[in-house]
């Protein structure tokens, strides 16, 4: 490991990268989203499993870490029930998963928005 804490981060495996997510997205209420200057969100289509995602983040600074090299995406918060009732049925109509946290491997957690918002939802219950 690193003495980065974000590059500590960014290296554990995509399921601790997720609890992670969970707990930083509970405290702070928002999630992490790219956009570009026209204000579109970054959607990511995968050729080889043909799964579109919205990759999120749980803070700005790992959200800009993954832009680094790009000067068109800036990092861009979205509340808690701004996600839950404009979001996750936005992207649920869209066929659009959502991928959580890229690590710096690469590999990251896709869920469906639906499931994303069970999985807060729970673990808001016993914050």
């Amino acid at each position: 490991m690193s003495s980065d804490p974000l590059n500590e981060v960014l290296e554990l495996t995509g399921e601790e990268r997720y609890d992670y997510f969970l707990s930083e997205v509970l405290e702070e209420r928002e999630i992490w989203i790219l956009v570009n200057a026209e204000n579109r969100f970054l959607k990511i289509v995968s050729e080889d499993e043909g799964v579109s995602h919205l990759p999120v983040w749980p803070s700005s600074a790992f959200a800009a870490h993954y832009a680094t090299g790009s000067d068109e995406l800036s990092p861009k918060s979205i509340s808690l029930p701004d996600f839950f009732k404009k979001w996750v049925p936005g992207l649920t109509r869209d066929g659009l998963d959502i991928g959580v946290f890229p690590g710096a491997d690469g590999t990251l957690w896709i869920t469906e928005p639906e499931e994303l918002k069970r999985d807060l939802q729970e673990e808001l219950s016993g914050f």
